[in-house]
């Protein structure tokens, strides 16, 4: 199968033949199979590996004083879940799944290792880092400025194009088990607001759902609505201009 940790990586950098057999060994090696609503860790908690999602759909999110969650991220195929978590003393928030997946476990000393003598690795595991940081923001700008419909269309908007870049859909249709509980707890709304925004959505013709599946049917008008500007991803796959050339990359990243 396609490795989704070199896919996404890769936008990013290019590898060496070599670079790319020793992670197709350590995606492959050590594979655990998670049901849906389980964690993978817990706050407070530590682990000497680091966790990749391989298949299926995480988060990380905190539980408050009162047992609201609230998701901070949302982690799909290619996605490390905790790419620091072999030089921290603990964990600061919880990873878990909101779909069954397959996650692989990668040693903490070799991850130390790629970082010290594979420099092409190392700058892409870098990158990777920068967008989670990216991602992050746009979340703080969600609850500080998006109203409910901008942020579920921004969301929604992202999830299609990381899901893209490492190819996980099909005609721009995407598996995303989501509830209108996960999705109130990603964005700051209620079930109930949520549910209002994506029948708009329905209504307006931008997506269809069905169950766990997604479309977009209108990416442009959809891009249009979440005022949605894709550079915080730096991914090279992630358009939808008739003129874009899948696979080029961009200039200036590096």
């Amino acid at each position: 199968m396609a490795n989704p940790w070199i896919m996404k990586m890769e936008q990013f950098t290019p590898f060496s033949d070599e670079d790319r057999e020793l992670l197709d060994r350590l995606t492959f090696r050590n594979v655990q199979t998670y049901g849906a609503n389980e964690d993978i860790l817990r706050e407070g908690e530590h682990s000497p590996d680091n966790h990749l999602v391989i298949s299926g759909l995480a988060c990380r999110y905190k539980i408050l004083e009162d047992g609201r969650r609230q998701i901070l991220a949302f982690l799909v195929a290619g996605d490390l879940c905790d790419a620091e978590i072999f030089i921290l003393k603990e964990m600061d928030h919880h990873i878990g799944t909101l779909a069954p997946s397959r996650i692989a476990a990668v040693p903490g000393d070799t991850m130390r290792e790629l970082l010290l003598n594979r420099p092409g690795v190392a700058l892409a595991l870098w990158w990777g880092t920068l967008q989670d940081e990216s991602i992050l923001r746009e979340r703080i700008i969600d609850h500080g400025r998006r109203d409910a419909y901008g942020r579920i269309a921004f969301l929604i908007y992202e999830m299609l194009l990381r899901l893209r870049a490492v190819g996980v859909m099909r005609d721009e249709r995407f598996e995303w088990p989501l509830t209108q509980s996960d999705l109130a707890d990603a964005t700051g709304l209620t079930p109930v607001y949520v549910n209002r925004v994506l029948q708009r959505l329905r209504e307006e013709g931008l997506i269809a759902t069905e169950g766990k599946f997604w479309a977009v049917l209108d990416p442009a008008g959809l891009r249009k609505a979440a005022r949605f500007n894709p550079n915080y991803l730096h991914l090279d796959r992630a358009h939808d201009d008739p003129g874009s050339a899948p696979g080029k990359r961009l200039k200036g990243l590096i």
